[in-house]
């Protein structure tokens, strides 16, 4: 859980990025300290995705600064390979190389990007992989597992990388339901352990449960943040009220045909901003 006393892992600073005319983020200030569990919620095509895929630098932004781990990200000069490598990054969707086994997705990288041996690899991957419960699926292949086990596969290869921040881009989506308590384990086990995270989700009882900060955005705008007992439990803001009530009872939802993608417009009354693609 947090520590903020070591400082920031994360400071965002008047955030704006723009897919032509489109502007999907429009002034994001948030921060993240070592150690905390922030999960941000949203209706689709928020902005949610686009702003963690920016705090790696996997869309370049319009506007604005981000520094990660003190180092400033959006610096013209910045190594940015350099930086990557302190970020374990965790997709919807599970990108892992389907001709190699479990243990080769976890080994690839270690060995050509950290330079570690064949020996040291294999003895971090089969760690990492014992770590998300998947110790006795080493050799297996992707097209062997589960699409839990696959994303418990991804976990583990980006934790092979010995990250000092991770983020998830709403891991559980591309799951089948009886397979997302597996993830969230491994994701609660990880926040016990006190590693900074930044998730992108839709499991509000993850979010009331394991994070320290629930950040609500709807519009390109981060509309309420806050403790989740708060903003999951009693939110202030009508938006995030309307967002909550149709994601913990959606069957009480009205289709009146004059809403926006998700039932409601988006915070300042302008409609929800329809989010570009979010896979690599």
């Amino acid at each position: 859980m947090a520590d903020g006393g070591d400082g920031n892992a994360i400071e965002v600073r008047g955030l704006h990025k723009a897919f032509g005319a489109l502007e999907v983020l429009r002034g994001i200030d948030f921060s993240v300290a070592r150690g905390e569990v922030v999960c941000v919620i949203g209706p689709s095509g928020s902005g949610k995705s686009t702003l963690l895929r920016c705090v790696n630098l996997l869309e370049e932004p319009t506007a604005g600064r981000i520094t990660v781990d003190g180092t400033e990200v959006t610096d013209p000069d910045v190594d940015i390979d350099r930086v990557r490598r302190r970020i374990g990054m965790v997709f919807q969707s599970f990108n892992l190389f389907p001709h190699l086994t479990a243990l080769e997705n976890l080994t690839i990288a270690q060995r050509r990007v950290l330079r570690r041996d064949r020996a040291a690899a294999e003895r971090i991957a089969r760690d990492r992989l014992a770590r998300v419960g998947l110790g006795d699926k080493a050799a297996a292949y992707p097209a062997q597992l589960s699409g839990g086990q696959q994303q418990r596969v991804a976990i583990a290869r980006a934790l092979a990388m010995d990250p000092q921040l991770m983020l998830f881009d709403e891991p559980t989506s591309a799951l089948d339901p009886e397979l997302v308590g597996e993830v969230l384990a491994v994701m609660r086990s990880l926040a016990r352990d006190g590693m900074t995270m930044l998730v992108v989700t839709h499991e509000m009882g993850f979010a009331r449960e394991v994070a320290d900060r629930v950040v609500f955005m709807d519009g390109g705008l981060i509309v309420e943040e806050g403790a989740p007992a708060q903003v999951v439990g009693a939110p202030r803001h009508e938006r995030t009220r309307a967002f909550l009530s149709r994601v913990l009872d959606p069957a009480a939802t009205e289709v009146d045909g004059t809403s926006g993608a998700d039932g409601t417009g988006g915070a300042d009354g302008t409609g929800p901003v329809t989010e570009p693609s979010t896979q690599p």
